[in-house]
C-alpha cells in the first residue's frame, strides 16, 4: 500500500538534485519519487545533465580564457542594449533546452559573476555610467543639478565625498558656463558630475571619480548613439566628458579641462597629450 506524501514542488526536486535539502526534506522527496515515476525519470535526466556539465568544466579549470572570446564578452560600450538582451535570452534558452536543473543553476552563477564584473570599476563600466548620468540629468529643466554653481561649498563638498580634488573648470572661453554639480553612486564608490551649458541651452557634463588600481589611463573617444565621450585617467582621477556635440567641439572642451586639472600633470606630460592621442575630427 502506497503511503500518501505531501506535494513536492519543482523547486524541491531541483534542490534534491543539487544536494541542498535538509534530512527531513530529502526523505519527503525520496518518498515522492518512489510514488511518481515520471518525476523520478525527470530527476534522473537532470542528474545526468549535472554530471555531464561537471565533467566538461572540470577538464580545463585553470586555462585562461581565449583572447578572442574575452574580447567578445567585454565590449559593453560597443554592444547595443538590444544585442546584450538577446545574448542573455540566448543563454537562458540554452539552459531551458538542456533541461537540467544543474545546468540552470550553473548558468545563474555565471550570470551573477558577469553582473559583478560589469558593476566594477572597469573602463567600460564607469564610462557607461557617465553616459547614463548625462542622459538622465541634462534633460531636467528645473533640477538638473543638486548644488548650483553659485554655492561656494560645491567644490569642497564633492572633493570630500569622492576623495578626489574637484576643480570647477572654467569653460567660458568656449561658450559654456557652469550650472552646478551633484554626487552620484559609482559602482563600489562615489562620483561627481559637473554640468555646463551654453547660450543655446546645450549641456555637457564632466564625470569625475577615483579610479581603481589598474584602470586604463589612455585618452580615448567613444561614440554612444548621439553622445560623444572623451575619457582619461590622470594623477589618480578619472575624467569623462559627455555631450551631444561635434567631436571637434568636445575635444576642445576636453583639452581645456585637461589643462585645468586640479592636480597638475608632470611637465613632460604636457597639455598636448590628449590632442596627440585623439584622432582629429
Amino acid at each position: 500500500m502506497n503511503v500518501m506524501t505531501e506535494q513536492v514542488t519543482e523547486e524541491q526536486l531541483s534542490a534534491w538534485v543539487d544536494g541542498e535539502l535538509d534530512a527531513a526534506s530529502q526523505q519527503q522527496v525520496a518518498a515522492w519519487l518512489q510514488q511518481h515515476p515520471e518525476d523520478a525519470a525527470r530527476v534522473k535526466r537532470w542528474e545526468a545533465d549535472r554530471d555531464a556539465l561537471r565533467e566538461l568544466f572540470a577538464r580545463q579549470p585553470d586555462e585562461p580564457v581565449p583572447p578572442r572570446l574575452s574580447a567578445a564578452v567585454w565590449r559593453p560600450l560597443r554592444t547595443p542594449r538590444w544585442a546584450l538582451a538577446a545574448a542573455v535570452a540566448g543563454l537562458l534558452l540554452t539552459g531551458a533546452l538542456a533541461g537540467g536543473a544543474g545546468a540552470w543553476h550553473w548558468q545563474e552563477r555565471q550570470m551573477a559573476a558577469l553582473q559583478v564584473k560589469l558593476a566594477g570599476g572597469t573602463a567600460q563600466g564607469w564610462v557607461q555610467r557617465a553616459a547614463r548620468a548625462h542622459a538622465v540629468y541634462t534633460v531636467e529643466p528645473r533640477h538638473p543639478v543638486e548644488v548650483k554653481a553659485q554655492e561656494e561649498h560645491l567644490s569642497r563638498w564633492l572633493t570630500r565625498r569622492i576623495e578626489v580634488p574637484v576643480k570647477l573648470f572654467d569653460l567660458h572661453a568656449l561658450g559654456f558656463d557652469l550650472v552646478g554639480g551633484r554626487l552620484l553612486p559609482d559602482g563600489p564608490g562615489k562620483s561627481a558630475q559637473l554640468m555646463y551649458q551654453d547660450a543655446q541651452g546645450q549641456r555637457v557634463t564632466v564625470y569625475l571619480r577615483k579610479p581603481e588600481d589598474g584602470t586604463e589611463a589612455a585618452f580615448r573617444y567613444e561614440q554612444q548613439g548621439e553622445l560623444g565621450l572623451f575619457y582619461w585617467v590622470e594623477e589618480g582621477a578619472g575624467y569623462a566628458l559627455v555631450g551631444k556635440l561635434p567631436r571637434a567641439t568636445l575635444l576642445a572642451l576636453a583639452q581645456a579641462i585637461y589643462q585645468q586639472q586640479a592636480v597638475p600633470a608632470p611637465a613632460t606630460a604636457a597639455p598636448a597629450a590628449p590632442a596627440a592621442s585623439a584622432p582629429t575630427s
